[in-house]
Protein backbone atom coordinates (compact mmCIF):
# COMPACT_ATOMS: atom_id res chain seq x y z
CA UNK A 1 0.00 0.00 0.00
CA UNK A 2 1.25 3.43 -1.26
CA UNK A 3 1.98 6.23 1.91
CA UNK A 4 -0.46 8.77 2.05
CA UNK A 5 2.52 10.60 2.05
CA UNK A 6 4.19 9.10 -0.84
CA UNK A 7 1.17 9.82 -3.09
CA UNK A 8 0.65 13.30 -2.00
CA UNK A 9 4.27 14.59 -2.50
CA UNK A 10 3.90 15.19 -7.11
CA UNK A 11 1.09 17.32 -5.51
CA UNK A 12 3.01 19.39 -3.32
CA UNK A 13 5.88 19.56 -5.54
CA UNK A 14 3.30 20.92 -8.47
CA UNK A 15 2.28 23.47 -6.07
CA UNK A 16 5.74 24.70 -5.02
CA UNK A 17 6.32 25.02 -8.73
CA UNK A 18 3.65 26.94 -9.77
CA UNK A 19 4.72 29.29 -6.33
CA UNK A 20 7.93 30.04 -7.76
CA UNK A 21 6.14 31.36 -11.03
CA UNK A 22 4.51 33.30 -8.90
CA UNK A 23 7.45 34.94 -7.09
CA UNK A 24 9.01 35.21 -10.72
CA UNK A 25 6.03 36.96 -11.94
CA UNK A 26 5.96 39.57 -8.89
CA UNK A 27 9.55 40.59 -9.01
CA UNK A 28 9.00 41.02 -12.55
CA UNK A 29 6.40 43.37 -11.77
CA UNK A 30 8.28 45.49 -9.43
CA UNK A 31 10.99 45.38 -11.60
CA UNK A 32 8.93 46.86 -14.28
CA UNK A 33 7.51 49.79 -12.00
CA UNK A 34 11.36 50.83 -11.26
CA UNK A 35 12.23 50.83 -15.11
CA UNK A 36 9.41 52.95 -15.64
CA UNK A 37 9.96 55.16 -12.73
CA UNK A 38 14.30 55.76 -13.29
CA UNK A 39 13.37 57.57 -16.36
CA UNK A 40 11.78 60.22 -14.87
CA UNK A 41 14.51 60.25 -12.89
CA UNK A 42 16.70 61.70 -14.93
CA UNK A 43 14.19 64.18 -16.70
CA UNK A 44 14.88 67.78 -16.49
CA UNK A 45 11.11 69.42 -16.01
CA UNK A 46 11.57 72.74 -15.23
CA UNK A 47 11.32 75.22 -18.33
CA UNK A 48 13.68 75.19 -21.18
CA UNK A 49 16.76 77.87 -21.17
CA UNK A 50 17.49 79.60 -24.54
CA UNK A 51 20.60 79.31 -26.53
CA UNK A 52 22.81 81.69 -26.20
CA UNK A 53 26.26 82.69 -26.95
CA UNK A 54 28.48 82.59 -23.84
CA UNK A 55 32.19 82.97 -23.47
CA UNK A 56 34.09 79.89 -21.87
CA UNK A 57 34.41 81.48 -18.50
CA UNK A 58 30.06 82.27 -18.85
CA UNK A 59 29.55 78.71 -20.08
CA UNK A 60 31.89 77.34 -17.23
CA UNK A 61 29.06 79.10 -14.65
CA UNK A 62 26.01 78.55 -16.45
CA UNK A 63 26.95 74.79 -16.85
CA UNK A 64 27.47 74.95 -12.71
CA UNK A 65 24.11 76.47 -12.41
CA UNK A 66 22.38 73.54 -14.45
CA UNK A 67 23.80 70.99 -12.49
CA UNK A 68 23.16 72.09 -9.09
CA UNK A 69 19.68 72.23 -10.41
CA UNK A 70 19.54 69.36 -12.17
CA UNK A 71 20.98 67.55 -8.90
CA UNK A 72 18.01 68.80 -6.70
CA UNK A 73 15.55 67.78 -9.05
CA UNK A 74 17.15 64.32 -8.60
CA UNK A 75 17.16 64.68 -5.20
CA UNK A 76 13.43 65.52 -5.57
CA UNK A 77 12.29 62.94 -7.21
CA UNK A 78 14.33 60.22 -5.45
CA UNK A 79 12.96 61.04 -2.32
CA UNK A 80 9.38 60.89 -3.56
CA UNK A 81 9.79 57.52 -5.50
CA UNK A 82 11.86 54.73 -3.38
CA UNK A 83 9.13 55.27 -0.72
CA UNK A 84 6.28 54.15 -3.11
CA UNK A 85 7.76 51.73 -4.93
CA UNK A 86 9.09 50.27 -0.98
CA UNK A 87 5.50 50.46 -0.13
CA UNK A 88 3.91 48.87 -2.87
CA UNK A 89 6.71 45.89 -3.22
CA UNK A 90 6.26 45.24 0.86
CA UNK A 91 1.97 45.14 0.06
CA UNK A 92 2.66 42.92 -2.73
CA UNK A 93 4.89 40.62 -0.70
CA UNK A 94 2.54 40.53 2.17
CA UNK A 95 -0.43 40.14 -0.08
CA UNK A 96 0.76 37.08 -1.38
CA UNK A 97 2.17 35.42 1.44
CA UNK A 98 -1.44 35.96 2.80
CA UNK A 99 -2.80 34.13 -0.16
CA UNK A 100 0.06 30.90 0.21
CA UNK A 101 -0.67 30.71 4.05
CA UNK A 102 -4.91 30.52 3.18
CA UNK A 103 -4.17 28.29 0.62
CA UNK A 104 -1.80 25.89 2.44
CA UNK A 105 -4.67 26.00 5.39
CA UNK A 106 -7.43 24.89 3.17
CA UNK A 107 -5.61 22.09 1.11
CA UNK A 108 -3.84 20.56 4.28
CA UNK A 109 -4.74 16.83 4.71
CA UNK A 110 -2.58 15.97 8.06
CA UNK A 111 -2.29 17.23 10.64
CA UNK A 112 -0.35 20.44 11.51
CA UNK A 113 1.41 19.21 14.30
CA UNK A 114 1.83 15.72 15.15
CA UNK A 115 2.21 15.24 19.12
CA UNK A 116 3.58 12.12 20.44
CA UNK A 117 0.93 12.25 23.13
CA UNK A 118 -3.03 11.71 22.75
CA UNK A 119 -5.50 14.54 22.88
CA UNK A 120 -7.06 14.66 26.14
CA UNK A 121 -10.56 16.07 27.10
CA UNK A 122 -11.27 18.84 28.57
CA UNK A 123 -10.82 19.17 32.28
CA UNK A 124 -14.28 20.23 32.37
CA UNK A 125 -15.49 16.79 30.23
CA UNK A 126 -17.22 14.63 32.76
CA UNK A 127 -15.23 11.51 33.89
CA UNK A 128 -16.03 8.58 31.38
CA UNK A 129 -18.00 6.44 34.01
CA UNK A 130 -20.04 9.62 34.72
CA UNK A 131 -20.95 10.26 31.62
CA UNK A 132 -21.48 6.19 30.77
CA UNK A 133 -24.31 6.42 33.74
CA UNK A 134 -26.01 9.53 32.24
CA UNK A 135 -25.99 7.67 28.76
CA UNK A 136 -27.64 4.38 30.81
CA UNK A 137 -30.55 6.16 32.34
CA UNK A 138 -31.10 8.35 28.85
CA UNK A 139 -32.01 5.18 27.30
CA UNK A 140 -34.08 3.83 29.85
CA UNK A 141 -35.88 7.36 29.72
CA UNK A 142 -36.25 7.59 25.65
CA UNK A 143 -37.50 3.90 25.57
CA UNK A 144 -39.95 4.91 28.31
CA UNK A 145 -40.83 8.45 26.41
CA UNK A 146 -41.46 6.19 22.97
CA UNK A 147 -43.41 3.54 24.66
CA UNK A 148 -46.02 6.13 26.52
CA UNK A 149 -46.17 8.17 23.53
CA UNK A 150 -47.18 4.84 20.83
CA UNK A 151 -49.62 4.05 23.64
CA UNK A 152 -51.40 6.98 24.17
CA UNK A 153 -51.35 7.45 20.09
CA UNK A 154 -53.47 4.23 19.83
CA UNK A 155 -56.24 5.67 22.16
CA UNK A 156 -55.99 8.90 19.45
CA UNK A 157 -56.75 6.71 16.50
CA UNK A 158 -59.54 5.02 18.30
CA UNK A 159 -61.20 8.09 18.12
CA UNK A 160 -60.20 10.08 15.25
CA UNK A 161 -59.18 9.14 11.73
CA UNK A 162 -55.92 7.46 10.77
CA UNK A 163 -54.90 11.25 9.04
CA UNK A 164 -55.53 13.44 12.10
CA UNK A 165 -52.95 11.46 13.67
CA UNK A 166 -51.06 10.47 10.89
CA UNK A 167 -48.42 13.73 11.71
CA UNK A 168 -47.94 12.25 14.87
CA UNK A 169 -47.45 8.36 13.98
CA UNK A 170 -44.44 10.22 11.81
CA UNK A 171 -42.69 11.84 14.56
CA UNK A 172 -42.84 8.90 16.47
CA UNK A 173 -41.39 6.82 13.96
CA UNK A 174 -38.52 9.66 14.18
CA UNK A 175 -38.17 9.26 17.69
CA UNK A 176 -38.01 5.18 17.09
CA UNK A 177 -35.29 5.93 14.59
CA UNK A 178 -33.23 7.74 16.60
CA UNK A 179 -33.86 5.26 19.85
CA UNK A 180 -32.68 2.84 17.63
CA UNK A 181 -29.38 4.27 16.85
CA UNK A 182 -28.62 5.29 20.19
CA UNK A 183 -29.22 1.54 21.31
CA UNK A 184 -27.11 0.12 18.37
CA UNK A 185 -24.25 2.16 19.79
CA UNK A 186 -24.89 0.96 22.93
CA UNK A 187 -25.05 -2.53 21.81
CA UNK A 188 -21.63 -1.95 19.96
CA UNK A 189 -20.44 -0.15 23.22
CA UNK A 190 -20.81 -3.20 25.29
CA UNK A 191 -19.22 -5.42 22.69
CA UNK A 192 -16.04 -3.53 23.29
CA UNK A 193 -16.37 -0.79 20.31
CA UNK A 194 -14.87 1.08 19.85
CA UNK A 195 -11.81 0.08 22.08
CA UNK A 196 -9.93 3.67 22.31
CA UNK A 197 -11.12 5.54 25.26
CA UNK A 198 -11.71 9.18 23.71
CA UNK A 199 -13.90 7.45 20.74
CA UNK A 200 -15.75 5.77 23.48
CA UNK A 201 -16.28 8.88 24.94
CA UNK A 202 -17.40 10.08 21.86
CA UNK A 203 -19.61 7.14 21.04
CA UNK A 204 -21.14 7.93 24.81
CA UNK A 205 -21.54 11.23 23.75
CA UNK A 206 -23.65 9.95 20.91
CA UNK A 207 -26.34 8.01 22.46
CA UNK A 208 -26.62 10.92 24.65
CA UNK A 209 -27.45 13.27 21.68
CA UNK A 210 -29.58 10.94 20.15
CA UNK A 211 -32.09 10.46 23.12
CA UNK A 212 -32.41 13.85 23.81
CA UNK A 213 -33.41 14.13 19.87
CA UNK A 214 -35.59 11.55 20.18
CA UNK A 215 -37.28 13.64 23.06
CA UNK A 216 -37.16 16.98 21.78
CA UNK A 217 -39.36 15.65 18.70
CA UNK A 218 -41.74 14.09 21.08
CA UNK A 219 -41.65 17.55 23.04
CA UNK A 220 -42.17 19.20 20.15
CA UNK A 221 -45.84 17.92 19.26
CA UNK A 222 -47.21 17.28 22.50
CA UNK A 223 -48.86 20.45 22.01
CA UNK A 224 -50.33 19.61 19.15
CA UNK A 225 -51.02 15.98 20.21
CA UNK A 226 -52.70 17.69 23.67
CA UNK A 227 -55.00 19.82 20.58
CA UNK A 228 -56.16 16.98 18.92
CA UNK A 229 -57.34 14.83 21.76
CA UNK A 230 -59.14 18.06 22.73
CA UNK A 231 -59.54 16.71 26.62
CA UNK A 232 -59.34 19.92 28.03
CA UNK A 233 -62.22 20.25 26.15
CA UNK A 234 -63.62 17.77 28.22
CA UNK A 235 -62.75 13.50 28.53
CA UNK A 236 -66.67 12.59 27.84
CA UNK A 237 -65.32 10.74 24.11
CA UNK A 238 -62.01 9.40 25.61
CA UNK A 239 -63.39 8.24 28.38
CA UNK A 240 -66.31 6.18 26.69
CA UNK A 241 -63.33 4.55 24.80
CA UNK A 242 -61.27 3.58 28.02
CA UNK A 243 -64.60 2.04 29.61
CA UNK A 244 -65.29 0.45 26.19
CA UNK A 245 -61.85 -1.17 25.79
CA UNK A 246 -62.20 -1.89 29.39
CA UNK A 247 -65.10 -3.91 29.25
CA UNK A 248 -63.47 -5.56 26.61
CA UNK A 249 -60.86 -6.59 28.31
CA UNK A 250 -62.95 -8.12 31.36
CA UNK A 251 -64.80 -10.28 28.97
CA UNK A 252 -61.74 -12.18 27.42
CA UNK A 253 -59.95 -12.94 30.92
CA UNK A 254 -61.91 -15.60 31.37
CA UNK A 255 -61.52 -17.35 28.26
CA UNK A 256 -57.62 -16.49 28.33
CA UNK A 257 -57.16 -18.43 31.57
CA UNK A 258 -59.18 -20.92 30.01
CA UNK A 259 -56.36 -21.03 27.37
CA UNK A 260 -53.60 -21.03 29.36
CA UNK A 261 -54.71 -23.88 31.30
CA UNK A 262 -55.34 -26.27 28.32
CA UNK A 263 -51.67 -25.23 26.75
CA UNK A 264 -50.03 -26.32 30.27
CA UNK A 265 -52.51 -29.79 29.86
CA UNK A 266 -51.25 -30.11 25.71
CA UNK A 267 -47.34 -29.04 26.08
CA UNK A 268 -46.45 -29.16 29.55
CA UNK A 269 -45.72 -26.45 32.32
CA UNK A 270 -42.21 -25.57 30.48
CA UNK A 271 -43.79 -24.32 27.20
CA UNK A 272 -46.22 -21.66 28.83
CA UNK A 273 -43.81 -20.55 31.13
CA UNK A 274 -43.27 -17.19 30.15
CA UNK A 275 -46.77 -16.59 30.18
CA UNK A 276 -47.45 -17.88 34.19
CA UNK A 277 -49.42 -15.50 35.89
CA UNK A 278 -50.24 -13.41 33.23
CA UNK A 279 -53.73 -13.54 33.19
CA UNK A 280 -53.64 -12.63 37.27
CA UNK A 281 -51.45 -9.92 36.01
CA UNK A 282 -53.96 -8.47 33.98
CA UNK A 283 -56.88 -8.58 36.59
CA UNK A 284 -54.51 -6.31 38.81
CA UNK A 285 -54.20 -4.11 35.90
CA UNK A 286 -58.01 -3.80 35.33
CA UNK A 287 -58.78 -3.66 38.95
CA UNK A 288 -56.86 -0.36 39.15
CA UNK A 289 -58.33 0.91 35.76
CA UNK A 290 -61.65 0.40 37.40
CA UNK A 291 -60.88 2.90 40.02
CA UNK A 292 -58.90 5.31 37.81
CA UNK A 293 -62.00 5.45 35.20
CA UNK A 294 -64.75 6.02 38.52
CA UNK A 295 -62.60 8.68 39.41
CA UNK A 296 -62.07 10.06 36.44
CA UNK A 297 -66.09 10.19 35.51
CA UNK A 298 -66.93 11.87 39.25
CA UNK A 299 -64.08 14.34 38.54
CA UNK A 300 -65.97 15.04 35.52
CA UNK A 301 -68.77 15.08 36.96
CA UNK A 302 -67.95 17.71 39.40
CA UNK A 303 -66.45 19.93 36.51
CA UNK A 304 -62.75 19.20 37.78
CA UNK A 305 -61.55 18.59 34.25
CA UNK A 306 -57.81 18.50 35.04
CA UNK A 307 -58.51 16.09 37.58
CA UNK A 308 -60.53 14.03 35.19
CA UNK A 309 -57.60 14.15 32.72
CA UNK A 310 -54.91 12.72 35.17
CA UNK A 311 -57.37 10.00 36.32
CA UNK A 312 -58.28 8.99 32.46
CA UNK A 313 -54.48 8.84 31.53
CA UNK A 314 -53.85 6.74 34.08
CA UNK A 315 -56.90 4.55 33.23
CA UNK A 316 -55.53 4.38 29.78
CA UNK A 317 -51.71 3.19 30.42
CA UNK A 318 -53.53 0.26 32.54
CA UNK A 319 -55.30 -0.96 30.63
CA UNK A 320 -52.78 -1.22 27.65
CA UNK A 321 -50.94 -3.26 29.94
CA UNK A 322 -53.70 -5.63 30.63
CA UNK A 323 -54.28 -6.18 27.27
CA UNK A 324 -50.39 -6.51 26.65
CA UNK A 325 -50.70 -9.32 29.32
CA UNK A 326 -53.78 -11.55 27.64
CA UNK A 327 -52.61 -10.34 24.42
CA UNK A 328 -49.13 -13.11 25.19
CA UNK A 329 -50.82 -15.40 26.46
CA UNK A 330 -53.07 -15.66 23.28
CA UNK A 331 -50.27 -15.15 20.89
CA UNK A 332 -47.84 -18.10 22.55
CA UNK A 333 -50.85 -20.22 21.41
CA UNK A 334 -51.36 -19.63 18.23
CA UNK A 335 -47.48 -19.50 18.05
CA UNK A 336 -47.30 -22.82 19.66
CA UNK A 337 -49.97 -24.72 17.48
CA UNK A 338 -48.02 -23.34 14.08
CA UNK A 339 -44.67 -24.70 16.19
CA UNK A 340 -46.48 -27.81 16.20
CA UNK A 341 -47.62 -28.34 12.72
CA UNK A 342 -43.95 -27.06 10.97
CA UNK A 343 -42.20 -29.41 13.08
CA UNK A 344 -42.83 -32.67 11.63
CA UNK A 345 -41.51 -31.20 7.51
CA UNK A 346 -38.74 -28.80 9.49
CA UNK A 347 -37.38 -32.26 10.58
CA UNK A 348 -37.65 -33.84 7.10
CA UNK A 349 -36.18 -30.68 5.38
CA UNK A 350 -33.11 -30.53 7.87
CA UNK A 351 -32.35 -34.43 6.80
CA UNK A 352 -32.16 -33.25 3.66
CA UNK A 353 -30.37 -29.96 4.20
CA UNK A 354 -27.55 -32.52 6.13
CA UNK A 355 -27.92 -34.82 3.11
CA UNK A 356 -27.20 -32.26 0.68
CA UNK A 357 -24.14 -30.52 3.02
CA UNK A 358 -22.27 -33.56 3.31
CA UNK A 359 -22.34 -34.62 -0.63
CA UNK A 360 -21.04 -31.09 -0.84
CA UNK A 361 -18.41 -31.05 1.60
CA UNK A 362 -19.49 -28.09 3.10
CA UNK A 363 -19.65 -26.03 -0.32
CA UNK A 364 -22.42 -23.38 -0.32
CA UNK A 365 -22.49 -23.44 3.38
CA UNK A 366 -22.18 -20.85 6.67
CA UNK A 367 -19.63 -23.74 7.46
CA UNK A 368 -17.70 -23.73 3.52
CA UNK A 369 -14.74 -22.23 5.56
CA UNK A 370 -14.38 -25.24 8.66
CA UNK A 371 -12.11 -27.37 8.61
CA UNK A 372 -13.52 -30.93 7.36
CA UNK A 373 -12.80 -32.61 10.66
CA UNK A 374 -14.72 -29.80 12.67
CA UNK A 375 -17.62 -30.19 9.61
CA UNK A 376 -18.02 -33.72 10.50
CA UNK A 377 -18.50 -32.88 14.36
CA UNK A 378 -20.94 -30.68 13.53
CA UNK A 379 -23.01 -32.63 11.31
CA UNK A 380 -22.96 -35.70 13.98
CA UNK A 381 -24.22 -32.96 16.85
CA UNK A 382 -26.67 -31.97 14.47
CA UNK A 383 -28.17 -35.82 13.51
CA UNK A 384 -27.35 -36.01 17.42
CA UNK A 385 -30.67 -33.28 17.61
CA UNK A 386 -32.92 -34.29 15.39
CA UNK A 387 -32.52 -37.95 16.62
CA UNK A 388 -33.68 -36.42 20.09
CA UNK A 389 -36.38 -34.00 18.87
CA UNK A 390 -38.06 -37.23 16.85
CA UNK A 391 -37.99 -39.28 20.35
CA UNK A 392 -39.82 -35.83 22.20
CA UNK A 393 -42.86 -36.16 19.64
CA UNK A 394 -43.40 -39.58 20.79
CA UNK A 395 -42.75 -39.16 24.15
CA UNK A 396 -45.60 -36.94 25.51
CA UNK A 397 -46.02 -33.18 26.31
CA UNK A 398 -43.26 -31.26 24.67
CA UNK A 399 -42.61 -27.64 23.82
CA UNK A 400 -43.05 -27.61 19.79
CA UNK A 401 -41.18 -24.28 20.02
CA UNK A 402 -38.07 -24.95 21.98
CA UNK A 403 -38.16 -28.26 19.60
CA UNK A 404 -38.32 -26.31 16.83
CA UNK A 405 -35.72 -24.02 18.19
CA UNK A 406 -33.24 -26.63 18.34
CA UNK A 407 -33.73 -28.37 14.77
CA UNK A 408 -32.75 -24.63 13.39
CA UNK A 409 -29.89 -24.05 16.14
CA UNK A 410 -28.58 -27.39 15.41
CA UNK A 411 -28.63 -27.76 10.94
CA UNK A 412 -29.01 -23.82 10.16
CA UNK A 413 -25.32 -22.86 10.57
CA UNK A 414 -23.59 -25.97 8.98
CA UNK A 415 -26.45 -26.22 5.76
CA UNK A 416 -27.19 -23.99 2.77
CA UNK A 417 -30.75 -23.17 3.84
CA UNK A 418 -31.98 -24.52 0.24
CA UNK A 419 -35.14 -25.98 2.68
CA UNK A 420 -37.25 -22.84 2.91
CA UNK A 421 -38.94 -24.89 5.74
CA UNK A 422 -35.54 -24.09 7.81
CA UNK A 423 -36.13 -20.30 6.99
CA UNK A 424 -39.71 -20.19 8.33
CA UNK A 425 -39.38 -22.39 11.72
CA UNK A 426 -36.42 -19.60 12.51
CA UNK A 427 -38.37 -16.84 11.20
CA UNK A 428 -40.95 -18.29 13.79
CA UNK A 429 -38.93 -18.66 16.86
CA UNK A 430 -36.89 -15.42 16.49
CA UNK A 431 -40.91 -13.62 16.43
CA UNK A 432 -41.92 -15.43 19.55
CA UNK A 433 -39.00 -14.91 21.42
CA UNK A 434 -39.00 -10.88 20.18
CA UNK A 435 -42.45 -10.02 21.14
CA UNK A 436 -42.44 -12.57 24.32
CA UNK A 437 -39.06 -10.30 25.33
CA UNK A 438 -41.41 -6.66 24.45
CA UNK A 439 -43.89 -6.93 26.42
CA UNK A 440 -42.29 -8.38 29.70
CA UNK A 441 -40.32 -5.33 29.18
CA UNK A 442 -43.60 -2.79 28.28
CA UNK A 443 -45.02 -3.85 31.73
CA UNK A 444 -42.55 -4.23 33.99
CA UNK A 445 -40.31 -1.04 32.30
CA UNK A 446 -40.57 0.50 35.61
CA UNK A 447 -37.68 -1.26 37.11
CA UNK A 448 -36.19 -2.95 34.21
CA UNK A 449 -33.02 -1.90 33.18
CA UNK A 450 -30.78 -0.77 30.31
CA UNK A 451 -28.67 -4.06 29.35
CA UNK A 452 -32.16 -5.76 28.95
CA UNK A 453 -33.54 -2.92 26.76
CA UNK A 454 -30.52 -2.95 24.54
CA UNK A 455 -30.58 -6.50 24.04
CA UNK A 456 -33.97 -6.07 22.85
CA UNK A 457 -33.78 -3.30 20.25
CA UNK A 458 -30.99 -5.46 18.55
CA UNK A 459 -32.87 -8.47 18.54
CA UNK A 460 -35.53 -6.74 17.01
CA UNK A 461 -33.18 -5.06 14.42
CA UNK A 462 -31.39 -8.25 13.60
CA UNK A 463 -35.15 -9.98 12.88
CA UNK A 464 -36.06 -6.57 10.71
CA UNK A 465 -33.04 -6.85 8.83
CA UNK A 466 -32.33 -7.23 5.22
CA UNK A 467 -31.42 -10.30 5.24
CA UNK A 468 -32.50 -11.05 8.60
CA UNK A 469 -30.48 -13.06 11.31
CA UNK A 470 -33.32 -15.16 13.03
CA UNK A 471 -31.21 -17.40 14.99
CA UNK A 472 -28.59 -13.85 16.68
CA UNK A 473 -32.55 -12.23 16.97
CA UNK A 474 -33.69 -15.24 18.88
CA UNK A 475 -30.71 -15.25 21.11
CA UNK A 476 -30.39 -11.63 21.64
CA UNK A 477 -34.27 -11.78 22.46
CA UNK A 478 -33.95 -14.87 25.34
CA UNK A 479 -31.17 -13.11 26.73
CA UNK A 480 -32.64 -9.89 26.84
CA UNK A 481 -35.99 -11.76 29.12
CA UNK A 482 -33.30 -13.57 31.21
CA UNK A 483 -32.05 -10.12 32.15
CA UNK A 484 -35.18 -8.42 32.20
CA UNK A 485 -36.79 -10.89 34.78
CA UNK A 486 -33.52 -10.49 36.93
CA UNK A 487 -33.80 -6.93 37.25
CA UNK A 488 -37.89 -7.30 38.79
CA UNK A 489 -35.96 -9.95 41.03
CA UNK A 490 -33.39 -7.78 42.41
CA UNK A 491 -35.68 -4.65 42.48
CA UNK A 492 -38.72 -6.13 43.59
CA UNK A 493 -42.04 -4.10 43.44
CA UNK A 494 -41.03 -0.33 44.64
CA UNK A 495 -45.15 -0.61 46.56
CA UNK A 496 -45.47 -4.07 48.83
CA UNK A 497 -48.29 -3.22 50.97
CA UNK A 498 -51.29 -5.40 51.29
CA UNK A 499 -53.14 -2.60 50.28
CA UNK A 500 -51.51 -1.47 47.67
CA UNK A 501 -51.40 -4.92 45.60
CA UNK A 502 -55.29 -5.47 46.45
CA UNK A 503 -56.36 -1.92 44.45
CA UNK A 504 -53.68 -2.85 42.14
CA UNK A 505 -51.40 -0.01 42.69
CA UNK A 506 -48.40 -1.95 42.92
CA UNK A 507 -48.66 -3.40 39.59
CA UNK A 508 -49.27 0.26 38.14
CA UNK A 509 -45.99 1.36 39.66
CA UNK A 510 -44.09 -1.93 38.15
CA UNK A 511 -45.74 -1.24 34.95
CA UNK A 512 -44.79 2.83 35.21
CA UNK A 513 -48.51 3.20 34.69
CA UNK A 514 -47.50 6.20 37.33
CA UNK A 515 -44.88 7.74 37.71
CA UNK A 516 -42.52 8.18 40.74
CA UNK A 517 -44.73 10.54 42.79
CA UNK A 518 -47.90 9.43 41.02
CA UNK A 519 -48.22 11.25 37.96
CA UNK A 520 -49.49 9.39 34.62
CA UNK A 521 -46.79 9.68 31.73
CA UNK A 522 -48.67 11.13 28.79
CA UNK A 523 -47.33 11.32 25.29
CA UNK A 524 -44.10 13.66 24.57
CA UNK A 525 -40.43 13.73 25.82
CA UNK A 526 -38.73 14.65 29.38
CA UNK A 527 -40.04 18.51 29.28
CA UNK A 528 -43.61 17.26 28.64
CA UNK A 529 -44.56 14.02 29.39
CA UNK A 530 -45.23 14.11 33.27
CA UNK A 531 -47.49 17.48 32.31
CA UNK A 532 -50.55 16.22 34.19
CA UNK A 533 -49.09 16.65 37.74
CA UNK A 534 -51.02 17.49 41.07
CA UNK A 535 -49.62 21.12 40.07
CA UNK A 536 -51.92 21.57 36.94
CA UNK A 537 -54.82 20.03 38.90
CA UNK A 538 -58.14 22.13 39.43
Amino acid sequence: MTSSLIRGRPRRAGRAHISVRVVHTLVGGVAGVVWLVLPGMTINAAVPVPAARTTPGTATATVAKVDAAQEEDEKSTIDLVLPLVAVGAAVVLAGYAYVRRTRRARNRTTPARISAHPVQPSPTAPPLPELDDRARALLIEADDWVRTSREELGFARARFAEAAAEPFTKVLRDAEAELSAAFRMRQQYDDGVPEDATARRHALAGMVGRCQEAGRVLDAEAPAFDRLRGLDLGVGEALAIAETRFRELAGRTGATETTLTELGDRYGPAAVDSVTGYVEHAKDRLVFTTSRLNESRQSADRGENRRAIRHLREAEGAVTQAAEFLTAVDELATDLARAEALLPPALTGAEAELSAARAAGGEGSPAAQVPPAELHARHARADLVLAAVREELTGGPYDPLDALRKVVRAVLPVAGGRAGVLAVAASLVAGSSVRGADGFVATHRGVVGVTARTRLAEAVRLLRAEPADPLAADALARDARALAERDVRAHGNPIAGAAEHASGLAGAVLGEVLLHGGTPPSFGGPRTRARHTDDDLS
